[in-house]
């Protein structure tokens, strides 16, 4: 259950965010393949994920720079509304992907642009939650060269007309904002041809109703139920509507987009950053605007992000340079699928290798096992949120042409299937295992054949992995409600699939009980992880268990240095 937002203040935001970008990677898949406008390049869920994920990094900083304190041992306050509403608004500007990501960022912008002003008290409560989404719908709009209506701007416009007339807190501006919006999304078919010929709904639309989805969550404590809008749209479980009959354009429909009109219109899609002034922006519209379409020039306070489809991608570069300092260039070829970075001028790649394992590991030791195999690590740090753009840095590291990525941890499931989308616009073929844990990767690493087809190895890394039970020994930092019970502070956890199945006082009492709860059913061989704070004897107490308890069972044991818990088991 998220925290309930009785004012809407830091703390809120922070909530907010994360549970965005939790129901935008659920939903990611779903908005991907109803894209089909302003062009039906499958990326739209993709793109929001990306541009919210960025937004959340920026607000996580800012409250761990508050939580690390002034360098005299005394904490700081927290941040406040404002801090964190334009951290929100700075990381989605940055970090924003496509047209819906630069809406989005605008969408955000406008809301920051409430919560700053004249202090927090005046905007915490649900009148300034409704101040800010008409703030953000208006800025939106603006930001658009030629708005169309039936697209997200109709949505979020929408939402902000519900929440108007709703009145109350914050819980019931943020209700009354999500069900206008999903009446707004319902009739966006009746609004643009492309969209009724295809059977969809707008794919940006869908991706402000998840985040409004989220904003309820945050004020309420609870996801909007199926069923909660008026409208003719069915809610689905992750708090995002679908429309009824609706077709889905999906690869069975002879390729990505089949569903959708024949492709037309500008060849490539330009996005970069921007430092200028306001006045040179101003004339940098005029010029793009007669360059392409699908204009969206969003920010301000001398930063922007410029998107813009174009069919000479250097003239578009061009005009930035001379309104300012472009950087962080995206050139997006949408008839090649081939994205590239930078300008012209690079220096030729080398070739590529045929494959290439990437994965996530979560101490130094084991990164060093992995890169032994074979395979590109990337190390995960403790307590910190891995972001996918690091996952596709990896992968662009790797330098092939097909790529098997191993997430190694339940949590980065939807961060790894976004990189593995954003990969893919690279032409790159990516296959995503959904491991759980590192000892599951190190079992599919373990059937890795380079030399045989991709499908047959993926199959088998697969097959390898959903073999292996995992678990991990950790201890715990609070009092908390688990499934084996109550726990309290320091009291060491035994997690056996993702549950916590024991609980005990000592390290190697409670490994154990683990070992013997997961050799009942059977196995052949058992990987030990050690932690750099495991006790010195434990491994040698866990080995000795299963050669005298457990016939023709082997062990296999590894350091895995600063890796969170304590041991990693592994039972094959």
């Amino acid at each position: 259950m998220a925290q309930v937002a009785q004012t809407f203040d830091a703390p809120a935001v922070r909530t907010w965010c994360g549970l965005a970008l939790r129901t935008l990677g659920r939903a990611r898949e779903e908005i991907d393949a109803i894209n089909v406008y302003p062009v039906a390049d499958g990326d739209t869920g993709t793109n929001l994920y990306l541009t919210v994920e960025s937004a959340v990094a920026a607000v996580e900083a800012v409250f761990a720079a508050h939580e690390v304190g002034d360098g005299t041992g005394v904490a700081l306050p927290g941040p406040s509304l404002a801090d964190a509403a334009r951290a929100m608004a700075h990381g989605a500007l940055i970090g924003a992907r496509g047209n819906s990501g630069t809406i989005l960022a605008q969408l955000l912008r406008g809301m920051a642009q409430v919560f700053g002003a004249d202090g927090d008290r005046t905007h915490t409560d649900g009148r300034g939650l409704c101040l800010a989404l008409r703030r953000a719908a208006d800025s939106a709009r603006q930001a658009v060269a030629h708005p169309m209506e039936g697209t997200v701007l109709s949505v979020a416009s929408a939402a902000a007309d519900a929440a108007t007339g709703a009145g109350g807190d914050c819980g019931a501006v943020a209700l009354a904002a999500y069900e206008g919006a999903c009446a707004a999304l319902a009739a966006t078919p009746g609004q643009l041809a492309v969209l009724e010929r295809a059977g969809v709904v707008d794919a940006g639309g869908r991706g402000l109703v998840a985040v409004l989805a989220a904003l309820v969550e945050t004020c309420t404590g609870r996801a909007p139920e199926q069923g909660a809008s008026p409208s003719a749209v069915a809610v689905a479980g992750d708090g995002g509507p679908t429309v009824p009959h609706a077709r889905v354009c999906t690869a069975g429909d002879d390729g990505p987009g089949a569903c959708a009109p024949p492709a037309s219109g500008p060849a490539f899609e330009v996005i970069y950053l921007l430092d200028a002034e306001d006045a040179a922006v101003a004339r940098l519209r005029e010029r793009l605007d007669g360059l392409g379409d699908s204009l969206v020039v969003v920010g301000g306070d001398g930063l922007w992000n410029v998107h813009v489809h174009v069919d000479d991608a250097g003239a578009a570069v061009e005009a930035g340079v001379e309104a300012g300092r472009p950087h962080r260039i995206r050139i997006t070829h949408f008839a090649a699928d081939d994205a590239h970075t930078g300008g012209p001028g690079r220096p030729p790649q080398r070739e590529r290798a045929q494959r290439a394992v990437v994965a996530v590991v979560p101490g130094e030791g084991l990164a060093g096992l992995y890169t032994e195999a074979g395979a590109t690590a990337v190390l995960a740090r403790p307590g910190e949120q891995l972001a996918s753009g690091e996952l596709v840095d990896a992968v662009r590291r790797a330098h092939a042409r097909e790529v098997v990525l191993l997430p190694n941890d339940p949590e980065l499931r939807h961060t790894a299937s976004a990189a593995a989308e954003q990969a893919r616009g690279d032409g790159v073929r990516v296959a995503l295992i959904p491991t759980r844990s590192a000892v599951q990767g190190i079992a599919a690493l373990a059937v890795h054949e380079p030399g045989r087809r991709f499908d047959e190895d993926v199959v088998a890394m697969t097959s390898a992995a959903g073999a292996t039970r995992h678990a991990e020994v950790i201890v715990a930092e609070r009092q908390s409600w688990t499934t084996a019970g109550i726990c309290q502070a320091g009291d060491v956890l035994g997690l056996i699939d993702g549950d916590v199945a024991v609980i005990g006082s000592d390290v190697t009492a409670t490994a154990e009980t683990v070992l013997d709860r997961m050799l009942a059913a059977g196995g052949e061989l058992v990987t030990l992880v050690l932690g750099d704070e495991a006790p010195d004897t434990i491994a040698n107490r866990l080995q000795t268990r299963v050669r005298e308890s457990y016939l023709a069972v082997d062990t296999v044991i590894y350091e895995g240095g600063r890796q969170g818990a304590l041991l990693l088991i592994g039972v094959e």
